[in-house]
């Protein structure tokens, strides 16, 4: 997975869309396509040779949760070429809303569509055993009824039940912030989640013990 394809003239960066702390994101050009580009930025309070092997791992970890998560029948950008040196990754542009904003001007119809299908993801990726670790609406791109992921920087594989916990407690903390006017609707993301998997039962009993926990700390 580490290189796909021989960078040659056919790629060309387009515009900076995005400069967080860990990684910067452009729009560019791949063979004809218009990419979303990648790069986590270097950091000098490291170590050059340490900084090098955190970039390069948390990269080829993120492309391989990406392409896990669509195996398991989860949409989610294509990846096009991965840069270990660079810590690059190339991948497809899913054009779209966002799922953020769009629930903020849906029919009361769209967002119940909208919840059950956050719910049945949510399951189809825990059942896979990979958490998102950013599971918010911000991170869900929406075209003509069809939900991405998006951003899996802070997923991880082979996930205990803490961890499938700790995602679904961000996704409903994630509803409460970001879409309190419609927090009613969560049970539908729930519902749709209990349908899809069998441990959800067990999933959501955590959630509610992490919740507890954040009462009493």
């Amino acid at each position: 997975m580490e290189r796909l394809f021989s960078r040659d003239a056919s790629f060309r960066r387009v515009e900076v869309i995005r400069r967080g702390a860990e990684a910067e994101i452009r729009i560019g050009e791949w063979m004809g396509r218009r990419v979303i580009v990648k790069s986590r930025v270097p950091k000098t309070y490291r170590h050059p040779d340490l900084d090098q092997s955190l970039r390069s791992s948390r990269t080829r970890n993120e492309a391989r949760l990406i392409r896990e998560a669509r195996l398991s029948g989860v949409p989610t950008p294509l990846i096009y070429d991965i840069d270990l040196e660079k810590a690059e990754i190339v991948m497809e542009e899913v054009r779209g809303e966002r799922v953020k904003d769009a629930l903020g001007k849906a029919a009361p119809s769209e967002i119940e569509s909208i919840c059950r299908e956050i719910g049945r993801l949510a399951a189809v990726l825990h059942r896979s055993g990979i958490v998102h670790g950013d599971l918010t609406t911000s991170n869900m791109i929406i075209r003509d009824g069809k939900i991405w992921l998006i951003d899996f920087s802070l997923g991880e594989r082979n996930a205990e039940l803490e961890e499938l916990g700790v995602d679904l407690h961000l996704l409903k903390q994630a509803f409460l912030s970001a879409h309190s006017e419609i927090f009613h609707s969560f049970h539908i993301v729930v519902d749709s989640y209990k349908q899809h998997f069998e441990r959800a039962g067990e999933v959501l009993k955590r959630v509610k013990e992490i919740e507890g926990r954040g009462r009493y700390t």
